[in-house]
């Protein structure tokens, strides 16, 4: 049975508070946009994918999901623990020696879940798109799933990506973009401006669904779902998601200065104190 929207809120509490807890404890991770999309990757684990409860690293017969922006780590290693992936206890090693746990997805130490080494940015997309073109010659009919950074559409490769996509009508793809206009050197329109994104992706011959409240959770199943019903019909499909960076902790919003900072003892203090719940079960 799928959570309601109060569990979700619940949980999306508490990934919040695994994030800040995960990069304080090691003074080191990308907070900011973690916490803008934590919402987002709530929803699509416990509520829009369909999964199954072992990982299996072909994912035959169940959605994929792939982080392309793999900085934003903390918020994808809290929603795999607390979706039954891994122990919960683990995330204390988050970014340790030897910790499955890196401050990038990575492959090579087996952890469920992590499907591509996501370090660099710019490859995710491609690496969806053949997931996808694998599951129509495996004739699986799920689904795959993507997650972009805005500011890492300034790489060229997502480019071609989307070319390819609509050219070979890879319609069983939809490709989120965390549209939150702030990377680590300031707003993506003064670091390198991509206009109107949206009539680039139409341009290019997507399908193209806007959520413009994208840390509230019955705005994403609203439009994830419009999304999926889009599947199928010869488009690849994005979906430009509207976040604020750092969204829940007051200090941390509205600006990109804790895109790559962790929070001191204070900080951290205030940070969960906005974040209380009395569900929560921190590891």
């Amino acid at each position: 049975m799928k959570p309601n929207i109060q569990q979700l809120n619940n949980l999306t509490i508490q990934v919040r508070r695994d994030i800040l807890r995960m990069v304080h404890a090691v003074n080191s991770g990308h907070p900011g946009g973690s916490l803008g999309c934590t919402e987002f990757l709530v929803v699509l684990y416990k509520h829009l994918m369909e999964r199954k409860p072992e990982f299996d690293m072909n994912g035959i017969g169940e959605d994929i999901f792939f982080l392309s922006n793999g900085h934003i780590s903390p918020v994808f290693y809290s929603v795999l623990a607390r979706s039954g992936y891994f122990p919960v206890k683990e995330l204390a090693t988050f970014r340790k020696l030897n910790s499955r746990l890196q401050g990038h997805p990575t492959t090579h130490e087996g952890l469920p879940g992590v499907r591509m080494a996501s370090g660099s940015l710019g490859q995710g997309l491609s690496v969806a798109i053949g997931a996808a073109q694998a599951k129509k010659l495996n004739n699986d009919n799920h689904l795959i799933y993507a997650l972009t950074g805005d500011g890492e559409l300034q790489e060229g490769q997502n480019w071609e990506a989307i070319m390819y996509a609509s050219a070979k009508k890879v319609d069983n793809l939809i490709a989120t973009v965390d549209l939150n206009g702030k990377q680590i050197d300031g707003a993506t329109d003064d670091v390198l401006c991509m206009g109107d994104l949206k009539a680039k992706f139409v341009a290019f011959d997507w399908d193209v669904v806007e959520i413009k409240e994208g840390n509230n959770i019955e705005a994403i199943i609203a439009g994830m779902t419009h999304a999926k019903s889009l599947t199928g019909k010869g488009k690849p499909v994005c979906v430009l998601l509207h976040t604020e960076m750092g969204h829940g902790v007051d200090y941390m919003m509205h600006t990109h200065a804790w895109h790559g900072k962790a929070p001191n003892d204070d900080q951290l203090a205030a940070a969960l104190a906005q974040n209380y719940s009395e569900d929560e079960v921190d590891y």
